[in-house]
């Protein structure tokens, strides 16, 4: 079994490198928290000193980084510290799974190319949950060699694998997936206060509309209105989750993409202005289906 070397040990990325060791993968760790990495090399996972040096030996290399600063100062190098293509064998395949700009994951992607290096963006879907059931969706950027290379790794940690394009289709694919998510967590929120302001229980509004033309994911999976479905993040006070910090900066991304393509998205432009201004009010750090609390104050 291959050895890899995964790099970002947070909440998404500690899960899935977890489920590499149980699927029987070498995995040299390696995370700036020295809990995070604890953590991990509690469930197998072999820490390394640095980034480079777990990088250094590996067949394959996974990263879970927070943006594409990150995932340029660790690949490319800086100042002070070498790139991880610098110093991986050839042959390495390289996975980011960061959600980033398209850009970055271009340039990334070009700058390994160089060095005759095979690199993916893929960035994931299934949140914390999936992360750690190994259920996730693997959405890709890449050539078709390095997506057929890529299959074990990712199957191991995801059930669902995309091929989406060349290099950086897998983030502009990721960004129109958020985009279009928010919308839906919103347009739910209002749809089922308005209910509740009429006097509609919202448990029997929300069965309604799932088996009605208004059914959609939120209301499957992930019900914004707190008492309606358990084991959601509005039920246990909008802890856990995808935190409205990640959706603002993901919707971020989705209104640069659309100025480079001079795309019209008025719906993810309203959406994001609700989330900043729902960060602002001191949720950043709450889930994105927190939202719903701008519909139902009375103030």
């Amino acid at each position: 079994m291959s050895t890899v070397a995964f790099i970002g040990l947070g909440n998404m990325g500690g899960p899935m490198a977890v489920n590499l060791v149980k699927t029987g993968f070498t995995v040299k760790a390696f995370d700036l928290s020295k809990d995070a990495l604890h953590h991990v090399s509690e469930q197998g996972a072999i820490p390394a000193p640095s980034a480079c040096a777990a990088a250094a030996a590996a067949d394959i290399v996974v990263t879970m980084l927070p943006a594409g600063k990150h995932v340029r100062a660790l690949y490319l190098g800086d100042d002070t510290n070498k790139g991880i293509i610098d110093v991986v064998g050839q042959g390495t395949l390289l996975i980011d799974c960061s959600t980033i700009d398209a850009q970055s994951a271009r340039f990334v992607a070009e700058q390994a190319k160089a060095k005759g290096l095979e690199f993916i963006d893929a960035p994931v879907s299934g949140g914390t949950a999936g992360a750690s059931a190994g259920t996730l969706t693997f959405i890709c950027g890449g050539s078709d060699s390095a997506f057929d290379q890529a299959q074990g790794v990712l199957n191991a940690m995801g059930a669902n694998i995309f091929h989406a394009g060349a290099a950086g289709a897998g983030q502009v694919a990721k960004i129109c997936n958020n985009m279009l998510l928010s919308v839906l967590m919103v347009g739910t929120s209002e749809s089922l206060q308005m209910g509740i302001d009429h006097g509609l229980d919202p448990q029997v509004l929300s069965e309604i509309m799932k088996v009605s033309s208004g059914g959609n994911w939120a209301l499957d999976k992930y019900n914004p209105c707190p008492g309606v479905m358990q084991s959601v993040p509005s039920s246990n006070g909008y802890q856990g989750g995808f935190m409205v910090d990640l959706m603002v900066k993901d919707l971020g991304l989705s209104q640069e993409a659309a100025l480079l393509s001079n795309s019209s998205t008025p719906m993810g432009s309203l959406a994001r202005s609700l989330y900043v201004n729902h960060a602002r009010q001191g949720n950043g750090k709450r889930d994105f289906s927190s939202i719903f609390e701008q519909f139902n104050n009375k103030g």
